[in-house]
Protein backbone atom coordinates (compact mmCIF):
# COMPACT_ATOMS: atom_id res chain seq x y z
CA UNK A 1 0.00 0.00 0.00
CA UNK A 2 1.20 3.37 -0.96
CA UNK A 3 1.55 6.03 1.94
CA UNK A 4 -1.11 8.48 1.94
CA UNK A 5 -0.21 12.13 0.72
CA UNK A 6 1.20 14.79 2.98
CA UNK A 7 -1.13 17.51 1.67
CA UNK A 8 -5.04 17.40 0.98
CA UNK A 9 -5.42 14.90 -2.62
CA UNK A 10 -7.07 17.36 -5.05
CA UNK A 11 -7.54 15.50 -8.25
CA UNK A 12 -8.88 16.24 -11.85
CA UNK A 13 -10.42 14.89 -15.34
CA UNK A 14 -10.30 17.41 -17.84
CA UNK A 15 -11.38 15.96 -21.18
CA UNK A 16 -11.48 18.17 -24.60
CA UNK A 17 -14.97 17.99 -25.67
CA UNK A 18 -14.46 16.15 -29.52
CA UNK A 19 -15.81 13.51 -30.58
CA UNK A 20 -18.07 10.60 -28.80
CA UNK A 21 -16.22 10.23 -24.47
CA UNK A 22 -14.24 7.07 -25.06
CA UNK A 23 -14.39 3.91 -22.72
CA UNK A 24 -10.30 4.95 -21.92
CA UNK A 25 -11.49 8.39 -21.01
CA UNK A 26 -13.70 6.87 -18.64
CA UNK A 27 -11.15 4.70 -17.05
CA UNK A 28 -8.88 7.66 -16.74
CA UNK A 29 -11.98 9.64 -14.85
CA UNK A 30 -12.73 6.87 -12.42
CA UNK A 31 -9.47 5.79 -11.54
CA UNK A 32 -8.65 9.63 -10.93
CA UNK A 33 -12.30 9.99 -8.82
CA UNK A 34 -11.11 6.91 -7.04
CA UNK A 35 -8.08 8.00 -5.85
CA UNK A 36 -9.87 11.63 -4.57
CA UNK A 37 -12.17 9.07 -3.21
CA UNK A 38 -9.92 6.70 -1.28
CA UNK A 39 -8.35 9.79 0.06
CA UNK A 40 -10.82 12.14 1.13
CA UNK A 41 -10.31 13.97 -1.45
CA UNK A 42 -11.75 16.85 -3.63
CA UNK A 43 -12.33 15.93 -7.71
CA UNK A 44 -12.11 18.41 -9.99
CA UNK A 45 -14.54 18.20 -13.60
CA UNK A 46 -12.88 21.03 -16.09
CA UNK A 47 -13.31 21.18 -20.16
CA UNK A 48 -10.54 22.02 -22.25
CA UNK A 49 -11.81 23.62 -25.08
CA UNK A 50 -9.62 25.80 -26.57
CA UNK A 51 -9.40 24.16 -30.03
CA UNK A 52 -12.42 26.11 -31.31
CA UNK A 53 -12.30 24.21 -34.68
CA UNK A 54 -12.53 20.67 -32.71
CA UNK A 55 -14.59 21.58 -29.95
CA UNK A 56 -18.55 21.15 -30.32
CA UNK A 57 -21.33 22.05 -27.48
CA UNK A 58 -22.75 17.94 -28.63
CA UNK A 59 -19.48 16.46 -27.09
CA UNK A 60 -19.69 19.16 -24.21
CA UNK A 61 -23.46 17.97 -23.45
CA UNK A 62 -22.15 14.28 -23.68
CA UNK A 63 -19.11 14.52 -21.55
CA UNK A 64 -21.58 15.72 -18.24
CA UNK A 65 -24.31 13.13 -19.58
CA UNK A 66 -21.70 10.16 -19.61
CA UNK A 67 -20.39 11.40 -16.13
CA UNK A 68 -23.80 11.75 -14.33
CA UNK A 69 -24.72 8.23 -15.62
CA UNK A 70 -21.61 6.41 -14.62
CA UNK A 71 -22.14 7.96 -11.15
CA UNK A 72 -18.57 10.00 -10.99
CA UNK A 73 -19.74 12.92 -9.43
CA UNK A 74 -17.19 15.80 -9.00
CA UNK A 75 -16.85 18.35 -6.07
CA UNK A 76 -15.82 21.85 -8.32
CA UNK A 77 -16.14 22.27 -12.00
CA UNK A 78 -18.40 22.49 -14.32
CA UNK A 79 -22.32 22.65 -13.56
CA UNK A 80 -21.65 22.82 -9.89
CA UNK A 81 -18.95 25.81 -9.83
CA UNK A 82 -16.50 26.46 -7.48
CA UNK A 83 -13.74 29.03 -6.01
CA UNK A 84 -11.25 28.30 -9.02
CA UNK A 85 -13.88 28.58 -12.14
CA UNK A 86 -14.29 29.41 -14.57
CA UNK A 87 -14.03 25.56 -15.28
CA UNK A 88 -13.93 25.88 -19.10
CA UNK A 89 -10.95 26.86 -20.50
CA UNK A 90 -12.24 28.79 -23.53
CA UNK A 91 -13.67 31.00 -20.61
CA UNK A 92 -10.38 31.23 -18.91
CA UNK A 93 -8.06 33.39 -21.94
CA UNK A 94 -7.25 36.32 -20.09
CA UNK A 95 -5.85 34.10 -17.29
CA UNK A 96 -3.68 32.35 -19.67
CA UNK A 97 -2.41 35.43 -21.28
CA UNK A 98 -1.44 37.27 -18.18
CA UNK A 99 0.43 33.92 -17.01
CA UNK A 100 2.35 34.07 -20.75
CA UNK A 101 3.01 37.68 -20.33
CA UNK A 102 4.48 36.97 -16.73
CA UNK A 103 6.64 34.12 -17.98
CA UNK A 104 8.15 36.48 -20.71
CA UNK A 105 8.97 39.21 -18.05
CA UNK A 106 10.27 37.00 -15.89
CA UNK A 107 12.91 35.30 -18.43
CA UNK A 108 10.81 32.14 -18.61
CA UNK A 109 9.89 32.24 -21.60
CA UNK A 110 10.87 34.40 -25.05
CA UNK A 111 8.99 35.45 -28.16
CA UNK A 112 10.56 33.42 -31.21
CA UNK A 113 9.88 34.62 -35.02
CA UNK A 114 11.11 31.55 -37.01
CA UNK A 115 9.41 30.53 -40.17
CA UNK A 116 7.89 27.18 -40.85
CA UNK A 117 10.81 26.87 -43.89
CA UNK A 118 13.26 28.29 -41.28
CA UNK A 119 12.29 25.61 -38.76
CA UNK A 120 11.96 22.55 -41.19
CA UNK A 121 15.31 23.26 -42.71
CA UNK A 122 17.19 23.45 -39.12
CA UNK A 123 15.16 20.53 -38.53
CA UNK A 124 16.53 18.50 -41.64
CA UNK A 125 19.93 19.68 -40.78
CA UNK A 126 20.02 18.32 -37.43
CA UNK A 127 18.64 14.87 -38.12
CA UNK A 128 21.20 14.85 -40.88
CA UNK A 129 24.09 15.60 -38.52
CA UNK A 130 22.89 13.00 -35.80
CA UNK A 131 21.60 15.71 -33.10
CA UNK A 132 17.67 16.28 -31.66
CA UNK A 133 15.95 17.52 -34.02
CA UNK A 134 13.61 19.41 -31.42
CA UNK A 135 13.70 23.51 -31.41
CA UNK A 136 17.53 24.58 -31.19
CA UNK A 137 16.97 27.46 -29.11
CA UNK A 138 18.20 30.43 -31.90
CA UNK A 139 15.83 33.17 -31.07
CA UNK A 140 16.22 32.40 -27.35
CA UNK A 141 18.74 35.57 -26.92
CA UNK A 142 17.23 38.30 -29.52
CA UNK A 143 18.07 41.57 -28.92
CA UNK A 144 15.19 44.40 -28.79
CA UNK A 145 16.56 45.37 -32.27
CA UNK A 146 16.22 42.00 -33.54
CA UNK A 147 12.74 41.68 -32.43
CA UNK A 148 11.86 45.09 -34.18
CA UNK A 149 13.52 43.56 -37.37
CA UNK A 150 11.45 40.49 -37.82
CA UNK A 151 8.48 42.36 -37.17
CA UNK A 152 9.01 45.08 -39.84
CA UNK A 153 8.91 41.91 -41.66
CA UNK A 154 6.15 41.62 -40.92
CA UNK A 155 6.06 38.38 -38.65
CA UNK A 156 4.45 37.22 -35.61
CA UNK A 157 5.94 35.55 -32.81
CA UNK A 158 5.02 32.13 -31.06
CA UNK A 159 5.97 32.37 -26.97
CA UNK A 160 8.53 29.52 -26.56
CA UNK A 161 9.15 28.28 -22.75
CA UNK A 162 12.81 27.99 -21.76
CA UNK A 163 13.88 24.40 -20.98
CA UNK A 164 16.70 24.59 -18.11
CA UNK A 165 19.43 23.22 -19.43
CA UNK A 166 19.07 19.89 -16.78
CA UNK A 167 17.27 16.36 -16.66
CA UNK A 168 14.62 15.89 -15.03
CA UNK A 169 13.81 12.52 -13.05
CA UNK A 170 10.23 12.29 -11.18
CA UNK A 171 8.54 9.22 -9.30
CA UNK A 172 5.44 8.02 -11.43
CA UNK A 173 2.91 6.74 -9.00
CA UNK A 174 2.17 3.55 -11.55
CA UNK A 175 5.98 3.63 -13.62
CA UNK A 176 8.54 4.44 -10.45
CA UNK A 177 11.13 6.84 -11.28
CA UNK A 178 11.49 8.10 -14.88
CA UNK A 179 14.18 10.43 -16.37
CA UNK A 180 13.58 12.51 -19.32
CA UNK A 181 17.19 13.69 -20.94
CA UNK A 182 17.61 17.48 -21.67
CA UNK A 183 18.70 16.86 -25.16
CA UNK A 184 15.01 15.13 -25.34
CA UNK A 185 13.25 18.14 -24.22
CA UNK A 186 13.57 21.20 -26.29
CA UNK A 187 12.19 24.78 -25.98
CA UNK A 188 8.40 24.24 -26.50
CA UNK A 189 5.58 26.63 -27.61
CA UNK A 190 3.12 27.67 -25.12
CA UNK A 191 1.35 30.52 -27.45
CA UNK A 192 0.90 30.11 -30.84
CA UNK A 193 1.62 33.12 -33.28
CA UNK A 194 -2.15 33.88 -33.15
CA UNK A 195 -2.16 34.48 -29.51
CA UNK A 196 -4.17 31.09 -28.66
CA UNK A 197 -2.63 29.05 -25.64
CA UNK A 198 -1.68 25.93 -26.26
CA UNK A 199 -2.41 22.68 -24.06
CA UNK A 200 1.47 22.99 -22.96
CA UNK A 201 0.36 26.67 -21.46
CA UNK A 202 -3.38 26.17 -20.35
CA UNK A 203 -3.00 22.17 -18.69
CA UNK A 204 -0.43 23.04 -15.94
CA UNK A 205 -1.73 26.84 -15.50
CA UNK A 206 -5.16 25.08 -14.59
CA UNK A 207 -3.66 22.80 -12.47
CA UNK A 208 -1.73 24.76 -10.46
CA UNK A 209 -4.50 27.78 -10.14
CA UNK A 210 -7.04 24.98 -9.30
CA UNK A 211 -4.52 23.33 -6.74
CA UNK A 212 -4.01 20.33 -8.00
CA UNK A 213 -1.95 17.66 -5.96
CA UNK A 214 -2.50 14.42 -8.16
CA UNK A 215 -2.09 14.73 -12.21
CA UNK A 216 -3.52 11.05 -13.46
CA UNK A 217 -4.14 10.63 -16.64
CA UNK A 218 -3.07 8.29 -19.81
CA UNK A 219 0.30 7.07 -20.92
CA UNK A 220 -0.21 9.16 -24.05
CA UNK A 221 0.92 12.08 -21.89
CA UNK A 222 3.74 11.31 -20.57
CA UNK A 223 5.95 13.07 -22.60
CA UNK A 224 4.72 16.00 -21.56
CA UNK A 225 5.45 15.55 -18.06
CA UNK A 226 9.00 17.45 -17.79
CA UNK A 227 7.63 20.07 -19.70
CA UNK A 228 4.80 20.52 -17.41
CA UNK A 229 6.92 19.98 -14.22
CA UNK A 230 9.56 22.86 -15.57
CA UNK A 231 6.39 25.13 -15.91
CA UNK A 232 5.61 24.12 -12.16
CA UNK A 233 8.88 25.64 -11.37
CA UNK A 234 8.51 28.92 -13.05
CA UNK A 235 4.96 29.12 -11.28
CA UNK A 236 6.71 28.96 -8.32
CA UNK A 237 8.64 32.34 -8.67
CA UNK A 238 6.32 34.30 -10.31
CA UNK A 239 3.38 33.67 -7.85
CA UNK A 240 1.03 31.57 -9.88
CA UNK A 241 -0.50 28.72 -7.67
CA UNK A 242 0.57 27.79 -4.31
CA UNK A 243 4.23 26.94 -5.72
CA UNK A 244 3.50 22.99 -5.36
CA UNK A 245 4.39 20.65 -8.11
CA UNK A 246 1.83 17.81 -8.42
CA UNK A 247 2.32 14.16 -8.50
CA UNK A 248 1.95 12.31 -11.53
CA UNK A 249 0.80 8.87 -12.22
CA UNK A 250 0.15 7.51 -16.26
CA UNK A 251 -2.26 4.98 -16.84
CA UNK A 252 -1.59 2.17 -19.84
CA UNK A 253 -3.31 2.32 -22.98
CA UNK A 254 -6.74 0.54 -23.48
CA UNK A 255 -6.17 -1.50 -26.49
CA UNK A 256 -8.76 -3.31 -28.60
CA UNK A 257 -9.00 -5.50 -31.49
CA UNK A 258 -5.84 -6.95 -33.43
CA UNK A 259 -4.10 -5.14 -30.22
CA UNK A 260 -4.62 -1.84 -31.39
CA UNK A 261 -5.44 1.22 -29.38
CA UNK A 262 -8.67 2.54 -28.72
CA UNK A 263 -9.19 5.63 -29.98
CA UNK A 264 -12.14 8.01 -30.16
CA UNK A 265 -13.27 6.60 -33.81
CA UNK A 266 -13.42 2.89 -32.66
CA UNK A 267 -17.13 2.02 -32.34
CA UNK A 268 -16.65 -0.08 -29.37
CA UNK A 269 -15.14 2.43 -27.83
CA UNK A 270 -18.43 4.80 -27.57
CA UNK A 271 -19.26 4.98 -23.98
CA UNK A 272 -22.77 5.93 -25.07
CA UNK A 273 -23.56 3.32 -27.14
CA UNK A 274 -22.56 0.43 -23.93
CA UNK A 275 -25.24 2.55 -22.54
CA UNK A 276 -27.95 1.84 -25.44
CA UNK A 277 -26.62 -1.43 -25.30
CA UNK A 278 -28.41 -2.06 -21.69
CA UNK A 279 -25.13 -1.71 -19.79
CA UNK A 280 -25.43 -0.81 -15.66
CA UNK A 281 -22.55 1.83 -15.43
CA UNK A 282 -22.18 -0.34 -11.79
CA UNK A 283 -21.24 -2.79 -14.37
CA UNK A 284 -19.10 -0.95 -16.58
CA UNK A 285 -17.48 0.69 -13.88
CA UNK A 286 -16.41 -2.67 -12.42
CA UNK A 287 -15.23 -4.22 -15.70
CA UNK A 288 -12.95 -0.38 -16.77
CA UNK A 289 -11.18 -0.80 -13.31
CA UNK A 290 -10.03 -4.41 -14.30
CA UNK A 291 -8.50 -3.01 -16.62
CA UNK A 292 -4.99 -2.41 -14.83
CA UNK A 293 -6.14 -2.74 -11.87
CA UNK A 294 -8.36 -5.33 -9.22
CA UNK A 295 -9.37 -5.83 -6.10
CA UNK A 296 -7.67 -9.20 -5.49
CA UNK A 297 -6.14 -11.58 -7.48
CA UNK A 298 -8.83 -13.73 -7.08
CA UNK A 299 -12.11 -11.57 -7.72
CA UNK A 300 -13.73 -9.84 -10.37
CA UNK A 301 -16.60 -8.33 -9.81
CA UNK A 302 -17.13 -5.87 -6.58
CA UNK A 303 -19.01 -2.63 -6.09
CA UNK A 304 -17.58 0.71 -6.66
CA UNK A 305 -18.25 1.46 -3.15
CA UNK A 306 -16.09 -1.51 -1.97
CA UNK A 307 -13.27 -0.33 -5.39
CA UNK A 308 -13.36 3.41 -3.59
CA UNK A 309 -11.77 1.61 -0.34
CA UNK A 310 -9.77 -0.73 -1.60
CA UNK A 311 -7.69 1.72 -4.44
CA UNK A 312 -3.82 1.67 -4.64
CA UNK A 313 -2.87 3.98 -7.50
CA UNK A 314 0.81 2.62 -6.86
CA UNK A 315 -0.81 -1.33 -7.88
CA UNK A 316 -1.99 -0.01 -11.39
CA UNK A 317 -0.79 -2.69 -13.91
CA UNK A 318 1.76 -0.07 -16.31
CA UNK A 319 0.97 -2.49 -18.99
CA UNK A 320 -1.42 -1.80 -22.07
CA UNK A 321 -4.56 -3.30 -20.91
CA UNK A 322 -7.44 -5.26 -23.78
CA UNK A 323 -10.58 -4.54 -23.68
CA UNK A 324 -12.87 -7.90 -23.80
CA UNK A 325 -16.72 -7.19 -24.86
CA UNK A 326 -17.40 -10.60 -23.63
CA UNK A 327 -15.85 -10.38 -20.32
CA UNK A 328 -17.17 -7.02 -19.71
CA UNK A 329 -20.85 -8.65 -20.88
CA UNK A 330 -20.27 -10.99 -18.04
CA UNK A 331 -19.19 -8.00 -15.23
CA UNK A 332 -22.49 -6.80 -16.33
CA UNK A 333 -24.45 -9.82 -15.47
CA UNK A 334 -23.29 -10.26 -12.28
CA UNK A 335 -23.90 -6.56 -11.44
CA UNK A 336 -27.80 -7.45 -13.09
CA UNK A 337 -28.44 -10.05 -10.73
CA UNK A 338 -26.58 -8.28 -7.86
CA UNK A 339 -30.14 -5.77 -8.11
CA UNK A 340 -33.29 -5.85 -6.16
CA UNK A 341 -35.86 -6.87 -8.41
CA UNK A 342 -37.84 -3.60 -8.62
CA UNK A 343 -34.52 -1.53 -9.33
CA UNK A 344 -34.20 -3.83 -12.30
CA UNK A 345 -37.97 -2.92 -13.38
CA UNK A 346 -37.59 0.69 -13.40
CA UNK A 347 -34.10 0.14 -15.19
CA UNK A 348 -35.98 -1.22 -17.51
CA UNK A 349 -38.37 1.38 -18.64
CA UNK A 350 -36.66 3.36 -20.82
CA UNK A 351 -35.60 0.35 -22.89
CA UNK A 352 -38.84 -0.68 -23.38
CA UNK A 353 -40.27 2.84 -23.53
CA UNK A 354 -37.39 3.17 -26.51
CA UNK A 355 -38.45 0.17 -28.73
CA UNK A 356 -41.88 1.65 -28.41
CA UNK A 357 -43.57 -0.95 -25.88
CA UNK A 358 -44.34 0.71 -23.25
CA UNK A 359 -45.70 4.70 -23.02
CA UNK A 360 -44.20 7.52 -21.49
CA UNK A 361 -45.14 7.26 -18.80
CA UNK A 362 -45.98 3.78 -19.07
CA UNK A 363 -49.69 2.92 -17.84
CA UNK A 364 -50.86 1.07 -14.97
CA UNK A 365 -51.25 -2.15 -16.58
CA UNK A 366 -47.84 -2.21 -18.73
CA UNK A 367 -45.69 -1.49 -15.13
CA UNK A 368 -48.07 -4.23 -14.01
CA UNK A 369 -46.88 -6.96 -16.40
CA UNK A 370 -43.26 -5.60 -16.64
CA UNK A 371 -43.31 -5.69 -12.65
CA UNK A 372 -44.66 -9.38 -12.63
CA UNK A 373 -42.15 -9.88 -15.59
CA UNK A 374 -39.42 -8.76 -14.56
CA UNK A 375 -38.66 -11.70 -12.49
CA UNK A 376 -38.85 -13.82 -14.93
CA UNK A 377 -36.12 -12.55 -16.76
CA UNK A 378 -33.93 -11.43 -13.79
CA UNK A 379 -31.43 -13.64 -13.95
CA UNK A 380 -31.42 -14.32 -17.60
CA UNK A 381 -29.53 -11.63 -18.98
CA UNK A 382 -26.11 -9.99 -19.25
CA UNK A 383 -27.63 -6.97 -21.15
CA UNK A 384 -30.96 -4.67 -19.94
CA UNK A 385 -31.66 -4.74 -23.59
CA UNK A 386 -31.94 -8.70 -23.78
CA UNK A 387 -35.17 -8.25 -21.48
CA UNK A 388 -37.20 -6.22 -24.24
CA UNK A 389 -36.79 -9.40 -26.67
CA UNK A 390 -37.18 -11.77 -23.70
CA UNK A 391 -40.52 -10.07 -23.26
CA UNK A 392 -41.41 -8.43 -26.02
CA UNK A 393 -44.77 -10.67 -26.75
CA UNK A 394 -46.13 -9.74 -23.80
CA UNK A 395 -46.66 -6.17 -24.72
CA UNK A 396 -47.35 -6.20 -28.92
CA UNK A 397 -50.93 -7.67 -28.34
CA UNK A 398 -52.15 -9.13 -32.13
CA UNK A 399 -48.85 -7.67 -33.53
CA UNK A 400 -46.66 -10.54 -32.67
CA UNK A 401 -44.60 -11.63 -35.40
CA UNK A 402 -43.09 -14.82 -35.06
CA UNK A 403 -39.31 -15.92 -35.97
CA UNK A 404 -39.23 -17.35 -39.78
CA UNK A 405 -36.27 -19.40 -38.55
CA UNK A 406 -37.89 -20.83 -35.39
CA UNK A 407 -41.26 -20.90 -37.41
CA UNK A 408 -39.35 -23.33 -39.72
CA UNK A 409 -37.81 -25.93 -37.05
CA UNK A 410 -40.99 -25.91 -34.40
CA UNK A 411 -43.92 -25.09 -36.09
CA UNK A 412 -44.23 -28.11 -38.83
CA UNK A 413 -46.51 -30.96 -39.37
CA UNK A 414 -45.57 -32.26 -36.17
CA UNK A 415 -45.04 -29.47 -34.63
CA UNK A 416 -48.76 -27.72 -35.16
CA UNK A 417 -50.30 -31.18 -34.05
CA UNK A 418 -48.48 -30.99 -31.12
CA UNK A 419 -50.05 -26.79 -30.84
CA UNK A 420 -53.58 -28.58 -31.36
CA UNK A 421 -52.75 -30.73 -28.59
CA UNK A 422 -51.61 -27.90 -26.32
CA UNK A 423 -54.89 -25.79 -27.30
CA UNK A 424 -57.06 -28.31 -26.43
CA UNK A 425 -55.48 -28.76 -23.43
CA UNK A 426 -55.62 -25.24 -22.07
CA UNK A 427 -58.88 -24.50 -23.29
CA UNK A 428 -60.50 -26.62 -21.25
CA UNK A 429 -58.50 -25.24 -18.31
CA UNK A 430 -60.98 -24.02 -14.97
CA UNK A 431 -58.44 -21.70 -13.49
CA UNK A 432 -55.50 -20.33 -15.60
CA UNK A 433 -52.46 -20.39 -13.39
CA UNK A 434 -48.79 -21.36 -13.34
CA UNK A 435 -49.43 -24.56 -12.15
CA UNK A 436 -52.85 -25.28 -13.57
CA UNK A 437 -51.12 -24.94 -17.35
CA UNK A 438 -48.15 -26.97 -16.07
CA UNK A 439 -50.39 -29.84 -15.55
CA UNK A 440 -52.22 -29.86 -18.57
CA UNK A 441 -49.89 -29.61 -20.51
CA UNK A 442 -47.50 -32.05 -18.86
CA UNK A 443 -50.46 -34.11 -19.52
CA UNK A 444 -51.36 -33.69 -22.59
CA UNK A 445 -47.86 -33.43 -24.66
CA UNK A 446 -45.34 -35.76 -22.38
CA UNK A 447 -48.08 -38.05 -21.38
CA UNK A 448 -50.54 -37.71 -24.02
CA UNK A 449 -48.34 -37.79 -26.95
CA UNK A 450 -45.16 -39.24 -25.90
CA UNK A 451 -43.32 -36.35 -26.33
CA UNK A 452 -40.09 -35.30 -24.40
CA UNK A 453 -40.40 -32.09 -22.82
CA UNK A 454 -38.20 -30.14 -25.24
CA UNK A 455 -40.30 -31.21 -28.53
CA UNK A 456 -43.35 -31.08 -26.76
CA UNK A 457 -43.60 -27.04 -25.31
CA UNK A 458 -41.04 -25.52 -28.25
CA UNK A 459 -43.85 -25.15 -30.48
CA UNK A 460 -46.40 -24.21 -27.77
CA UNK A 461 -43.14 -21.53 -27.24
CA UNK A 462 -42.72 -20.43 -30.87
CA UNK A 463 -46.33 -20.19 -31.75
CA UNK A 464 -46.92 -17.65 -28.21
CA UNK A 465 -43.67 -15.91 -27.68
CA UNK A 466 -43.07 -15.80 -31.10
CA UNK A 467 -39.37 -16.97 -30.55
CA UNK A 468 -38.01 -20.58 -29.36
CA UNK A 469 -35.75 -18.36 -26.62
CA UNK A 470 -37.70 -17.01 -23.61
CA UNK A 471 -38.62 -16.48 -20.16
CA UNK A 472 -40.39 -19.73 -18.66
CA UNK A 473 -42.79 -20.80 -20.84
CA UNK A 474 -45.99 -21.91 -17.78
CA UNK A 475 -44.94 -18.66 -16.26
CA UNK A 476 -44.76 -16.59 -19.18
CA UNK A 477 -48.41 -18.01 -20.59
CA UNK A 478 -50.03 -17.32 -17.01
CA UNK A 479 -48.76 -13.37 -17.32
CA UNK A 480 -50.09 -13.85 -20.57
CA UNK A 481 -53.38 -14.34 -20.20
CA UNK A 482 -55.58 -17.51 -21.66
CA UNK A 483 -57.65 -15.73 -24.23
CA UNK A 484 -54.34 -13.69 -25.92
CA UNK A 485 -52.52 -17.51 -25.35
CA UNK A 486 -55.51 -19.65 -27.11
CA UNK A 487 -55.92 -16.69 -29.93
CA UNK A 488 -52.12 -17.19 -30.85
CA UNK A 489 -52.34 -20.96 -30.56
CA UNK A 490 -55.36 -20.43 -33.01
CA UNK A 491 -53.33 -18.27 -35.31
CA UNK A 492 -50.78 -20.48 -35.94
CA UNK A 493 -53.29 -23.80 -36.30
CA UNK A 494 -54.98 -21.65 -38.82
Amino acid sequence: MTEAPTRPVVARFCPSPTGNPHVGMARTALFSWAFARHHGGRFVFRIEDTDASRDTQESYDLLIDVMRWLGLDWDEGVEVGGEHGPYRQSERMDIYADVARRLVEAGFAYKAYDTAEELDARREKARAEGRPSGYDGLHRTLTPEQQAAYEAEGREPVIRFKMPDHDYTFNDLVRGDITFGAENVQDFVIVRANGQPLYTLTNPTDDALMGITHVLRGEDLLSSTPRQIALYEAFAQIGVGDGHTPTFGHFPYVMGDGNRKLSKRDPGANLLGYRDQGFLPEGLLNYLALLGWSIADDRDVFTIAEMVEAFDVTRVNPNPARFDLKKCEAINGSHVRMLAVDDVRDRLVPYFQSAGLIAEPPTDDQLSVLTAATPLVHERMALLTEAVDMLRFLFVGDDLVIDETDRAKNLDEAGLVTARAAYDALAALDTWTTESIEQAMRASLVEGLGLKPRLAFGPVRVAVTGSRISPPLFESLELLGRDTTLARLAAVLD
